[in-house]
């Protein structure tokens, strides 16, 4: 399949562009460019684009996203410091390997509020006279003290960095409550940007399908058939052009055939994990490619319980990611994709 160039988002890029011109030209506080949206519609793949287009060049990228498993204070920065000498920041050892998360940190711990001083005053040190971008994937997995100090980046006097925030909304959050205030925070700031990223129209899609097929132009029926089926989500788009496309646009109309699966009441996989039913029914819907919400609703459970389950699956299955546990669970043959609600 031909690389597909982003389609749809001028206006947001434009809107990266003039907010690191804010900030590249002296601006009296950190700026902020806070991009939500749901699974799959295209966060990282905006917020890419628009840092590889950014001129002047930051300075540095310090990037960090939420652990996974067992996720612990300040993963946000302990993710930005891994691999960094940090031996010359003017800031004590003990509290720099306390924050970086070191096997062999110090057992004493600061006071709360110190360690939040101590946190900003690492990535002010680490930014230096900037430019710099702080970019912050998946805020809605972040633990508590990740969050707040992203909230006081943003408003840190004199910082000269541009702060990217990457997170799905609120009520798909670990901590729904904590993340709300959290983004409310970061768009309350002077200057901050908010941008909602929703699902491609017809159009967009059109655009795509033509970047992928050149020539002929993609039949309006054809347009309509492949919007339908990937509710213009740009993540199942390339993932249905990926594996139904091949042989032109004519195939995807066809939709394929899903067949419930059928879960076994006490699951026993091979690989002496043990599971419950309800977490082989999370798997099945995993495999579906649903985010929490459509698997809440699949299943007729919360959001909440839908990431706690989740969660678990990923800590029993040593995965990664959720794509990994899908795939596990293939492997393991407990899990068929479900139909999607």
């Amino acid at each position: 399949m031909r690389p597909v160039s982003m389609v749809g988002r001028a206006g947001e890029l434009a809107e990266f562009a003039l907010a690191w011109e804010t900030v590249t030209a002296g601006s009296s506080r950190a700026g902020s460019v806070v991009v939500t949206g749901a699974a799959g519609v295209g966060k990282s793949l905006l917020v890419t684009a628009a840092l590889d287009a950014l001129s002047p060049r930051p300075a540095l990228v310090l990037s960090g996203a939420a652990r996974l498993h067992s996720p612990a204070p300040y993963d946000w920065l302990a993710a930005a410091l891994s691999g960094r000498d940090t031996r010359d920041l003017p800031l004590p050892p003990d509290a720099l390997a306390w924050l970086g998360q070191h096997p062999n940190a110090p057992r004493e711990r600061y006071a709360p509020d110190a360690l939040l001083r101590l946190a900003a005053r690492t990535v002010r040190a680490l930014v230096g006279a900037g430019p710099a971008v702080l970019l912050v994937e998946d805020l809605h997995a972040l633990d508590p003290a990740s969050l707040n100090l992203v909230g006081e980046l943003a408003a840190a006097p004199g910082l000269p960095a541009l702060l990217v925030v990457a997170s799905r909304p609120a009520d798909e959050a670990v901590s729904p409550r904590l993340v709300a205030a959290t983004l409310a925070r970061l768009t309350g700031s002077p200057g901050a940007v908010r941008q909602h990223l929703g699902p491609l129209g017809r159009a967009g899609v059109a655009a795509v399908l033509a970047q992928v097929y050149p020539g002929p132009a993609v039949p309006s029926y054809v347009v309509e058939a492949v919007w339908r089926r990937t509710g213009g989500n740009p993540y199942r788009l390339v993932e249905l052009l990926a594996t139904e496309g091949g042989r032109g646009p004519a195939e995807l109309v066809r939709e394929p055939v899903v067949e419930v699966p059928r879960l076994p009441v006490q699951p026993t996989p091979a690989s002496g994990v043990e599971l419950t039913g309800r977490e082989i029914e999370v798997l099945s819907c995993l495999a579906a490619g649903m985010s929490n919400k459509q698997v809440a609703r699949s299943l007729g459970i919360s959001v909440r319980t839908v990431t706690v389950h989740v969660s678990n699956l990923l800590r029993k299955t040593g995965s990664a990611s959720r794509t990994e546990a899908a795939l596990w669970a293939v492997r393991q043959r407990l899990a068929e994709p479900a139909p999607r609600p």
